[in-house]
């Protein structure tokens, strides 16, 4: 007997005995079945309404070294090609996405979706769109891009917008390059705040995220954007079901202020909060085991002009109740004007204080948007500066206005390890004036190796000087 024959009598003896009718499906059975093609056409409709307004965003130019934590405000700059998501969120062409994917960039390029019927486009064939910055958000880790379109497909930002823990959501985006790539969980956590004296509540999921989700929607059932993607706590650097979103709401107030102004608008009162745990409690003798706490004051800021006082619990702001360091930070930004009216517990009793807060500029953000790495970079130095000028002396004034400042340090084999930070005005070099970037450029490559080099920089308003020897 042919051999490929013999295989197949066999494997049908092993077979169970076919009967001469089908046996009949259960009605549980056949519900379960018809609950699941359900559940299949559902998600498939879903992903095909969501996925056209989620886009693949290409930079290039200097970001922050994949070495140093993603969220770390003073990483290293180096120069890069990265990848990462975004989605739009009105039809004119604004994006949202994460304001790590685009920082350092030199040039921002939006994909859009292949399957982008419906759009009106120059071409038909044309998906690739240069990309406007709007503005950005580091607090929130949010920015938002303009591209030169019209009726694009979108998902819109809703105010009421909120998760429940347990609750299906979807992941849209562009894991390592793959774009409109849809992954599928839970909600892990409604309100998950890493760190009790950091202010960001994040909407935890086990929907599979990775490098190039960043920016990208996590949305309901419903297709309504529930939180933006933004980072995983991974110790593979893959997915391990702990992916973090910015919840909607938050994402729906930072869009705002960054298109009708290019920033978001907050007040400062000069103060340092904490969550209060058990080890406060019992080490201050706290009346209660929740709340926030002032641990500093700053002299002469808008809280100690106001009388508040470092053990302060504070109550609530504008009669908006404070339980969290979170609920402290959204009161702030979310206020109408600069005087507040602060209730806060003292030695156990009430007292009410009225606080003129002051806004809050981020002079290095708005410089690090001024930099152009090809004109800008010192590369013996490791840094990105810019020259002196009457601009950058109204963001970041200086004893001395003249010399250039640090905006960014950046990783290069070839630079020296010099001591800069960013914020540091140079003003001389061994004995020479600093005048300009250029100037500075020319003077330290003229160094020779093993030449000692010294710097006079200003740093917080205090002149000082760092020396180190050429490489």
């Amino acid at each position: 007997m042919n051999r490929a024959i013999m295989l197949l009598a066999t494997t049908a003896l092993l077979l169970p005995t076919a009967t001469s009718a089908a046996e009949p499906i259960s009605p549980a059975a056949r519900k379960t079945s018809t609950m699941l093609q359900q559940l299949n056409g559902a998600l498939s409709q879903l992903a095909e309404r969501v996925s056209p307004a989620v886009v693949q965003i290409q930079v290039s130019g200097y970001g922050l070294s994949s070495d140093d934590d993603d969220r770390d405000r003073a990483g290293y700059f180096v120069r890069q090609r990265a990848v990462g998501s975004g989605v739009i969120v009105d039809p004119a062409g604004y994006i949202l996405t994460n304001a790590h994917v685009v920082r350092g960039a030199q040039r921002i390029v939006v994909l859009l979706p292949a399957a982008g019927q419906g759009l009106r486009q120059e071409s038909p064939r044309r998906h690739l769109y240069p990309a406007r910055l709007v503005g950005v958000h580091r607090d929130s880790d949010l920015a938002v891009l303009k591209i030169d379109a019209s009726g694009l497909p979108f998902l819109p930002l809703r105010s009421g917008t909120v998760v429940r823990q347990g609750e299906l959501v979807v992941a849209v985006g562009s894991p390592v390059g793959l774009a409109s790539t849809v992954t599928m969980g839970v909600v892990s956590s409604a309100a998950r705040q890493l760190d009790p004296d950091d202010p960001m509540v994040f909407i935890q999921t086990d929907a599979p995220v990775n490098p190039g989700n960043s920016g990208g929607p996590l949305v309901n059932t419903d297709g309504e954007v529930v939180g933006i993607n933004t980072f995983i706590l991974s110790g593979s650097g893959g997915s391990e079901g702990l992916g973090f979103a910015i919840p909607a709401p938050v994402a729906r107030f930072v869009y705002q202020g960054l298109r009708k102004r290019g920033f978001v608008s907050r007040v400062e009162v000069g103060i340092s909060a904490q969550g209060i745990n058990p080890e406060l409690v019992a080490g201050l003798g706290l009346p209660r085991d929740w709340g926030v706490i002032v641990s500093d004051v700053a002299p002469a800021g808008p809280a100690d002009r106001g009388g508040m006082r470092v053990g302060d619990l504070i109550e609530s702001v504008n009669g908006r109740p404070i339980a969290t360091v979170p609920d402290l930070i959204a009161s702030l930004y979310q206020a109408n004007d600069a005087l507040l009216e602060i209730r806060v517990l003292r030695g156990g009793r009430p007292k009410d204080l009225s606080v003129r807060a002051v806004q809050v500029e981020h002079p290095l953000d708005e410089m690090v948007d001024m930099v152009d790495p090809d004109k800008n970079l010192v590369r013996r130095l490791g840094v990105l500066a810019l020259d002196v000028d009457d601009k950058v002396q109204s963001l970041k004034p200086l004893r001395r206005p003249n010399g250039v400042i640090v905006v960014a340090r950046t990783l290069d084999g070839s630079s020296v390890d010099s001591g800069l930070l960013e914020g540091d005005a140079i003003h001389g070099l061994n004995r020479v004036e600093v005048e300009s970037v250029e100037q500075l450029r020319k003077a330290i490559d003229a160094c020779k190796p093993g030449e000692p080099v010294v710097l006079q920089i200003e740093r917080e308003g205090h002149f000082r000087y760092l020396f180190f020897d050429m490489d």
